[in-house]
């Protein structure tokens, strides 16, 4: 497996899902994170939380597991066994630390038009990231295996042994060819470190993750909702580089999507970021 750097200057893979009417949401940290009991599938059976009370912990453990392996099933990707706690860990408050915290940044600058945001520009200083690059098969696959992995780091495979909080955005870093007609396989997942891990970040037990500095960076960002595919990545990409002045101060062959929310939300938030080129 070819890791490849993942910094914010354009040293990264790329990164993205499928999703439709008749797919399943892709796989990730925050649908796990913001999942909760009562949004499993009911089958006829009543709301996980009514059975609580006579349902044994390794009862809830392998409910929630065979759930998402349902919804991984949609992209051809085999969630394992050895996930189950990752992913009860991800849906439990973890002793009050499962708020959220946004990636810290200063606004530069914003473009609008008749009241709508085109762009904005943003100033993201240095911090420490866990990033992983996976290729896979397919394109979903490397997403939703590197996620997997990621999701093990920030659960319990880390030097501390313990959960460590969740961020968002979480990002992929998307490198295309000359024409911006198509994009790599090779998928780099992100997780920015909370704030109170950043000067130690803990180490992972997994080595092909790496913790890795990324520098101060300025980007340009623009909203988008709905699924991120690969034609929609290709689309946004396309209309970002219209509306930029000078599109030749950016990067021109890596970019980041940053996603907010659940992708199986059916109004999901996401945001193409374009890198500006270090001077």
């Amino acid at each position: 497996m070819d890791r490849g750097g993942c910094q914010m200057n354009g040293g990264g893979g790329g990164g993205g899902d499928q999703s439709g009417p008749e797919q399943h949401g892709m796989i990730t940290l925050e649908d796990l994170e913001s999942f909760s009991e009562d949004q499993l599938l009911d089958s006829g059976n009543g709301s996980l939380k009514e059975e609580g009370e006579t349902m044994e912990d390794d009862e809830n453990e392998d409910r929630l597991l065979h759930y998402w392996q349902d919804v991984a099933r949609g992209h051809q990707v085999e969630v394992a066994q050895d996930m189950s706690e990752p992913i009860q860990q991800l849906t439990s408050n973890n002793q009050g630390r499962s708020q959220r915290q946004l990636i810290p940044f200063t606004l530069l600058g914003r473009k609008e038009k008749c009241g709508e945001l085109l762009y904005e520009k943003r100033q993201y200083q240095k911090g420490c990231w866990a990033c992983i690059t996976m290729r896979e098969d397919t394109y979903e696959q490397s997403i939703c295996y590197g996620f997997m992995r990621i999701m093990r780091y920030i659960c319990q495979q880390n030097s501390l042994g313990d959960y460590l909080g969740m961020t968002l955005p979480i990002v992929t870093v998307v490198r295309t060819n000359e024409t911006h007609s198509a994009i790599s396989h090779d998928v780099t997942v992100a997780y920015f470190l909370p704030d109170y891990h950043q000067n130690q970040p803990p180490q992972p037990t997994d080595n092909e993750i790496v913790i890795e500095i990324w520098p101060a960076t300025t980007v340009y960002t623009r909203p988008f909702s709905g699924p991120t595919n690969e034609v929609t990545i290709i689309d946004q990409i396309s209309a970002m580089a219209e509306l930029l002045d000078s599109p030749g101060v950016c990067v021109n062959d890596s970019f980041i999507v940053a996603g907010y929310t659940n992708p199986a939300h059916s109004n999901r938030q996401n945001e193409i970021w374009f890198l500006e080129r270090p001077l």
